[in-house]
């Protein structure tokens, strides 16, 4: 419809659920395209079936976002937050290159980790705050975010300042208070030494599967575990894998994706 759809590129992508009488729609943002350029770009994907043909229409709208405005970031992740009868997109974490002045010829194309600030923006005024957190004081890139209600958990992710994967579990907190939102930040004892996995929710319920990743540079994860995020907390539970093709075991690289209730595509 808007006869535009973003470029080939690796971004974060964020699931809407129908509400206010808006339908399912996905936020996509930033990436890195096979030409190494990366994006701050942040587009809005709707899709509407109407009509007695059911025809289905696919509306792609560029948002643009004011005040403190995330960077051109991929490996980040984006999470939904509802609070207070009020609905927020978190955005966290992430890869970009040197700033312009630190940059050489051998170092052109070198990409860093970005600052551990969490972005917190309404879709409605396209409105962003950057919120600094003593907890989150590392870099983190790849790594898993899965939300309930005003909370988010990170889970995981890969550091570029240690090159580790150190098995971290973040607790954050948005309360969508009237005038400033309020972000805590919790650190907690179970996390996954995992980074690029591939996530799919199982139904209705906060119930996941985390499947793939990278344990390490030369070791990919073929364990799979399931997440619930309940009124406790979160809980990971192991899960039997599938019985992986010699393809996937020597392969060097997880590419994949959710389809959607428990089904992950494989490549």
């Amino acid at each position: 419809d808007s006869c535009y759809l973003p470029p080939l590129r690796c971004p974060a992508v964020c699931r809407l659920d129908p509400y206010d009488g808006l339908p399912e729609s996905y936020l996509i943002h930033g990436g890195r395209t096979p030409n190494n350029e990366i994006s701050s770009s942040l587009y809005l994907l709707t899709m509407d079936s109407r009509g007695c043909n059911r025809k289905l229409t696919v509306r792609c709208q560029e948002k643009e976002l004011v005040a403190e405005v995330p960077g051109a970031r991929y490996g980040h992740t984006m999470s939904m937050v509802q609070s207070r009868g009020k609905t927020a997109c978190v955005l966290f974490g992430g890869r970009s290159y040197m700033p312009a002045g630190e940059r050489t010829t051998e170092s052109w194309n070198s990409v860093i980790d970005c600052t551990s600030q969490v972005f917190l923006f309404d879709l409605e005024f396209g409105c962003s705050s950057a919120h600094t957190l003593p907890e989150l004081h590392d870099g983190q890139s790849f790594h898993v975010a899965l939300s309930r209600e005003d909370c988010v958990y990170f889970i995981g992710g890969h550091s570029l300042t240690s090159d580790s994967r150190p098995p971290r579990l973040f607790r954050l907190r948005v309360e969508l208070l009237q005038g400033s939102p309020l972000l805590t930040c919790e650190t907690l004892d179970t996390g996954l030494s995992i980074s690029s996995a591939i996530v799919t929710r199982t139904g209705p319920s906060h119930k996941y599967i985390i499947l793939g990743g990278y344990q390490s540079d030369s070791q990919k994860r073929l364990e799979c575990s399931t997440v619930i995020l309940d009124e406790k907390g979160i809980q990971f539970e192991p899960l039997e894998p599938p019985n992986w093709t010699p393809d996937i075991i020597h392969s060097r690289t997880w590419f994949g994706g959710t389809n959607g209730e428990g089904s992950i595509l494989l490549g």
